[in-house]
């Protein structure tokens, strides 16, 4: 995630922001150029001057305060964006309590759409694939006919949403012995299954997969079961990057996935801070860095390893001094690196091909070309 200026006045502004604090402009995200324009008009259409006058209309759901992207004005098209569009089943906005747990899960789901476009990785809705087609889906679990758990099942990605709460989450975080348990977290986890789908399975990678992660034809239910049973393997921190990665190769893939997205995305955020670091104490140059490059747009992993362990060290101890648990609570190891890497290269590569599916005029692309 990047900072942003107001194209107006010059204000810093952040992801979430829908009006600048200074001149008082309305802002909305253009997810295609990635890009926080001001606005002229409304209350319906809108300009961006900075978009050469181009005009824009919100995306449907900001009605309800869950989202600020814009799309451009098309009379009779798709009211929804890029990432609202991916929606299957929200909750009764009706319910305020609800309503407020849904804006909070939008904020984390755009975040995660964010990165999936500036990877340029394939984003099929449900309508444009009926197969494949990535649909999320926000159920509350106090009125479902059955328990409600987190997870992904052939593109569906469902999400409780008590998960929402920080009481309910923390509660379920100490419940299950987790140092880490966010939102974010969750849907980079489970994008991450989507995309060993899509990107894995019965493909070329497959069998490197296998040789780095393990075979994952080994029963799935008996595994977890086995796991939520026994717990980790003694020594597990040298090959995984999480307890919950030991219990399945399909876990191990989908734990890493998210912790790429992690650190490409947090390193970004240094990055657009500026941020250097060269601790006076530190003689052998070990928590050295300088975050002047463009995480997205590489695919080294030991580029962006050199640049995460000083980083990580600042944000854990920046954490410790105001009471607070570790940020990254992880510990990055060779064979957990070399993972990652295999990640890395496989989302790189996905994302320099123009994926499409087929439309009644043609093929219809659904990632952006990577540039």
């Amino acid at each position: 995630m990047k900072l942003f200026r107001c194209d107006h006045c010059g204000h810093l502004l952040y992801f979430e922001n829908t009006r600048c604090e200074r001149c008082g402009r309305a802002l909305g995200y253009g997810p295609l150029t990635n890009n926080l324009f001001s606005l002229d008009g409304g209350p319906n259409t809108w300009t961006a001057p900075a978009a050469a006058k181009r005009s824009f209309v919100y995306c449907a759901n900001a009605a309800h305060g869950a989202c600020n992207w814009l799309l451009l004005h098309a009379p009779g098209a798709d009211p929804y964006c890029l990432a609202c569009r991916h929606n299957g089943m929200i909750p009764d906005i009706r319910n305020p309590v609800d309503l407020g747990r849904w804006q909070v899960i939008e904020r984390a789901k755009k975040r995660l759409i964010y990165s999936l476009l500036r990877l340029h990785l394939p984003l099929a809705t449900r309508n444009e694939d009926p197969v494949h087609g990535l649909s999320f889906q926000f159920l509350n679990e106090e009125i479902a006919p059955a328990p409600v758990l987190t997870g992904h099942d052939s593109g569906v990605i469902t999400l409780a949403l008590k998960e929402a709460d920080d009481a309910a989450r923390e509660y379920r975080r100490t419940q299950f012995n987790e140092p880490y348990r966010t939102l974010l977290g969750h849907f980079r986890h489970e994008i991450g299954h989507y995309y060993w789908d899509l990107l894995v399975g019965g493909r070329a990678a497959h069998e490197e997969f296998r040789a780095l992660f393990g075979d994952e034809s080994a029963d799935y239910a008996g595994a977890l079961q086995a796991h939520y049973v026994d717990g980790a393997p003694a020594g597990w921190q040298q090959a995984y990057i999480s307890a919950y990665a030991t219990s399945h190769p399909w876990e191990d893939f989908a734990e890493t996935f998210a912790h790429y997205l992690h650190l490409v995305d947090t390193t970004e955020m240094a990055a657009s801070f500026g941020v250097n670091l060269r601790p006076a104490v530190d003689r052998t140059g070990e928590l050295t860095a300088r975050l002047d490059y463009d995480p997205y747009g590489s695919a080294d992993i030991d580029e962006l390893i050199e640049n995460w362990i000083p980083l990580a060290s600042l944000m854990n101890n920046l954490n410790r001094a105001v009471g607070q648990h570790d940020a990254y609570p992880f510990v990055l190891t060779p064979e957990v690196i070399a993972k990652l890497g295999f990640i890395a290269r496989l989302v790189r590569e996905a994302g320099a091909v123009q994926w499409t599916v087929p439309g009644p005029a043609g093929p219809i692309p659904i990632n952006a070309p990577a540039a």
